[in-house]
């Protein structure tokens, strides 16, 4: 008989999240983290896009990206021809993708010393056939 699939979902659900709040490895806040991985993977967008990407008010956007762009990590798109000039686009910048791929290194490496501290090997390879299970349930 297959396991129960809410008691599986609320289970996932609570270890993926304390996988992903784990902040030894990282030194921006998630926050930052996902507003700058949502641009390198989507490209230019508003604030407006952002927040409701993100799920949170256009004013907590609007200082969260202002962070960015004092930072020097994202600025303003170039205008493309026929726009609305009120609502500018962000994008990436080179610091910022340069920023993003370290932060990533950094949090693939300090998870890979995890995985290998603590697995077996045989739990490695489990762990490693499942990623593609993971994948399906994430598409959207």
């Amino acid at each position: 008989m297959p396991p129960d699939a809410e008691q599986t979902a609320a289970d996932l659900r609570l270890t993926v999240g304390r996988l992903v709040r784990r902040r030894e490895a990282s030194t921006l806040p998630p926050s930052t983290m996902a507003v700058l991985g949502r641009l390198d993977r989507d490209g230019p967008q508003t604030v407006a896009d952002l927040a409701t990407a993100e799920r949170v008010s256009h004013q907590a956007m609007t200082r969260r990206v202002g962070g960015l762009v004092d930072a020097g990590l994202a600025a303003a798109a170039a205008a493309t021809p026929g726009a609305d000039r009120r609502r500018k686009p962000l994008e990436l910048t080179d610091a910022g993708a340069a920023t993003l791929r370290e932060q990533r290194s950094l949090r693939s490496t300090h998870l890979a010393r995890a995985i290998e501290a603590r697995l077996s090997p045989a739990e490695q390879r489990t762990l490693a056939a499942a990623i593609p299970l993971l994948e399906r349930l994430a598409e959207e």
